[in-house]
């Protein structure tokens, strides 16, 4: 079976750790040629090009604030005059400033908005540019269950995974006619660098209600976003597909 992303351009934000490093490491092991944009290098930058050698993909990091609009821009623009037109677009990018509402503060919620929400309307309306005028793409935006639950404490996060959720279905509206498809993850409780303050206690009463009785893997998130990004998906458009174990059922 040929590689599903074969010598496809793919953009993914905030590749360099947890989610974003599994499906730069997955993308690039199904043949995608990956740019992935964050403000660092992934720490495993060798074990990547590993991955993309094994799969005949490559991977490329790109230095970039995605809440800035020109540093967007600019990375975008390396993109297209290295490797041509995105066809894949992950939008992952994000943070977390957890507190009670009444003791958050203003730039703790306007940090968690711009990571998670602008930077993927910065990043769409350009790739999406190109993507309309060559009549093909997949956007995927990485959302949260918790944007669909809430959860207490998590204020700036759920509401800035809600938002993604009504971008995703607008965005998918805007394009559809010109062949680009935007879907979006909701991912439950993930092991990665996010959720490893969680003290011990506190994990196994989150895992409690999980009905599948367990913590998801950054692979497994990762596994997903192939299937939308790709013609697997083909017939997919403006959907939330939640890996959560169940959690949020």
């Amino acid at each position: 079976m040929e590689a599903l992303l074969k010598d496809r351009i793919c953009i993914v934000t905030g590749g360099s750790r947890g989610i974003g490093r599994a499906v730069v490491a997955l993308f690039a092991a199904q043949g995608g040629r990956v740019f992935y944009l964050s403000r660092s290098e992934a720490e495993d930058a060798p074990g990547l090009a590993a991955a993309a050698a094994a799969g005949g993909g490559a991977v490329r990091w790109i230095s970039c604030d995605v809440t800035d609009e020109a540093s967007v821009e600019a990375a975008l623009e390396t993109v297209v005059k290295e490797g041509g037109v995105p066809e894949v677009l992950v939008n992952n990018a994000g943070i977390t400033r957890d507190g009670l509402v009444f003791r958050m503060k203003l730039e703790d919620w306007e940090a968690v908005l711009a990571t998670n929400l602008t930077s993927a309307f910065l990043v769409s309306r350009t790739a999406a540019r190109h993507m309309i005028k060559a009549r093909k793409g997949s956007i995927v935006n990485v959302s949260s269950v918790v944007g669909i639950m809430g959860n207490g404490g998590q204020t700036n996060y759920s509401a800035s995974k809600a938002g993604l959720i009504g971008f995703t279905k607008s965005l998918a509206r805007e394009v559809a006619s010109r062949g680009v498809r935007v879907n979006a993850l909701a991912p439950g409780f993930i092991d990665t660098s996010m959720t490893e303050k969680i003290g011990a206690e506190a994990k196994e009463q989150l895992k409690g209600g999980i009905p599948l009785g367990r913590t998801g893997s950054a692979e497994e998130v990762a596994k997903a976003a192939l299937f939308l990004a790709s013609d697997l998906s083909s017939y997919v458009t403006g959907e939330v597909l939640k890996v959560d174990g169940g959690m949020g059922m």
